[in-house]
């Protein structure tokens, strides 16, 4: 098993948990990488980059981070660390200074698919259990795609309006995965933020949970920037 110098640390997004990167955590172990799954509160960006950060100060070596959705916020914010050395947006907001999702998604383009997203609860957002597998998870087997609605974490309003102070991907090196059956992040939009962050772009068919469905096209990624 080869020994690679970077550690691999793994940012999920909005309504989700850090279990959905079992597939590609369990590929990228077997290759020899050491790899940290971040479980984000995801009630504010501030706690979300903190707990990102406890991540990467506990990390061997240099950090390849790696945020999916929302998660591309955080790792915008929190790559700044002088431990992280690479970026890797999966379908992901590669937010600018001051920018944040809230204001990345307010003026979507005509026809472009509205994700179904519920009045706030008490300061937290859902997605209807219902529309979650078509817009979310649209090639996860059933079963998963209902257990993944069922099992939704609250999306904090906070997390949602947190705004970005300085974007990492201005100085370090930054890959992206452009899922082209995304229907919660425009593959035109997806394609605006990775050719502004000037990274190196991959396409792939697949769903916004591209991460649950197809692993591999995620962890090929995701090695091919370890290993730049």
């Amino acid at each position: 098993m080869t020994e690679y110098p970077a550690t691999i640390v793994l940012v999920h997004g909005g309504f989700v948990d850090g279990a959905g990167w079992e597939g590609v955590y369990n590929i990228l172990r077997k290759d020899g990488f050491d790899v940290s799954v971040v479980q984000n509160p995801t009630t504010t960006l501030a706690d979300d980059v903190a707990a990102t950060r406890q991540a990467i100060s506990k990390a061997r070596g240099s950090v390849v981070l790696v945020g999916h959705s929302y998660g591309g916020v955080v790792i915008t914010e929190a790559g700044n660390d002088p431990k992280v050395s690479r970026l890797v947006y999966i379908t992901a907001f590669a937010a600018d200074q001051g920018e944040s999702v809230a204001s990345l998604i307010k003026d979507a383009p005509p026809g472009a698919p509205v994700p179904p997203i519920l009045p706030p609860q008490n300061g937290f957002l859902f997605l209807d259990r219902t529309k979650f597998a078509e817009s979310f998870a649209a090639d996860v087997s059933a079963e998963k795609a209902a257990f993944m609605a069922d099992s939704q974490v609250p999306w904090g309003i906070k997390a949602l309006e947190g705004a970005v102070t300085e974007a990492a991907w201005r100085k370090k090196p930054s890959w992206y995965l452009v899922a082209t059956d995304d229907r919660m992040i425009p593959p035109p939009a997806q394609q605006f933020m990775a050719k502004r962050a000037g990274a190196t772009i991959v396409e792939s068919k697949g769903s916004h949970a591209i991460y649950v469905s197809r692993p591999e096209a995620v962890a090929s990624i995701i090695k091919s920037a370890a290993i730049a």
